[in-house]
């Protein structure tokens, strides 16, 4: 068990496949999310990560608060969240987690909070099919009909689908796929509708209905291991070049041996006869 994200619905489009097909994909972004706590078993009695993203000015953050993230040494976050992992997932504070914590082709589970409709009848809210439409029903036809007994129980039992607010719940869709992850921005793009409006927050954890993938990212993809790998990758190709240089200046230098030799081992007869020209 590894951790989540936190990331931003920005909206939906479409990306193009190889063989011309689109597919709709909602896009997220991850907003600077960093590790803010760690929960133990020895202190808390369970283990998790909390997790921040986005930016807040510190004036709008209570006392508290303040302190909460100076121990951290991390700037203040909008959203908190915490994820529950492994003790041998645990990743460090102050640890920013990459967009390629997720890679293409992967499913994950996205909840979110649902667009908020307002109090809507049982037939919108319930998928009710309502009362008869003929005659014989009085200007009730989208009522959801009988919701009691006789005298005994005589009442309503709670959870009854009957009419009211709807929306603005916590909502959890399961095995959508990843189609495209963009570290550099922090984008994951993702199959399908995920719940929430335009700019909503939502969490993206690894599917629980499918088997873990092997090559996912343990404990996390992090943008300091990224950035060692890219200081890693800079310093062969730096170390390959000097190498590349060095066998061509050898290469040169070898050539241009090789040339003073042949005009040093000329024969003397190239040059010009001594008693002048013949009459």
């Amino acid at each position: 068990m590894r951790s989540g994200v936190i990331a931003k619905k920005l909206g939906m489009t479409r990306l193009f496949l190889e063989d011309g097909k689109q597919v709709p994909v909602t896009v997220l972004q991850m907003d600077n999310v960093q590790v803010v706590a760690q929960r133990t078993s020895d202190k808390d009695g369970y283990s998790a990560v909390q997790l921040g993203t986005g930016t807040v000015k510190a004036k709008n953050v209570s006392k508290p608060m303040r302190g909460h993230f100076a121990a951290a040494k991390v700037e203040p976050k909008r959203k908190l969240t915490e994820f529950r992992v492994a003790p041998e997932n645990m990743i460090d504070v102050g640890e920013e987690l990459t967009a390629d914590h997720y890679f293409a082709g992967q499913f994950v589970d996205v909840a979110g909070t649902s667009i908020g409709k307002g109090f809507a009848g049982a037939m919108k809210r319930h998928n009710f099919g309502g009362l008869r439409a003929s005659h014989g029903v009085s200007i009730s036809h989208r009522s959801h009909g009988s919701t009691g007994q006789c005298q005994d129980p005589g009442k309503v039992f709670k959870g009854k689908k009957m009419a009211g607010h709807m929306g603005a719940a916590r909502v959890t869709t399961q095995n959508l796929q990843v189609m495209k992850t963009d570290a550099d921005r922090g984008l994951i793009m993702i199959k399908g509708a995920v719940p929430g409006s335009k700019g909503g927050w939502v969490t993206i954890k690894d599917a629980v209905k499918k088997p873990v993938p092997e090559n996912v990212i343990l404990p996390a993809a992090l943008r300091s291991a990224s950035a060692a790998a890219a200081a890693a990758a800079e310093e062969a190709a730096a170390a390959a070049a000097a190498e590349e240089a060095a066998a061509a200046a050898e290469a040169a230098a070898a050539e241009e041996a090789a040339i003073k030799a042949a005009e040093a081992d000329a024969p003397a007869a190239d040059a010009a006869p001594e008693g002048g020209e013949d009459k």
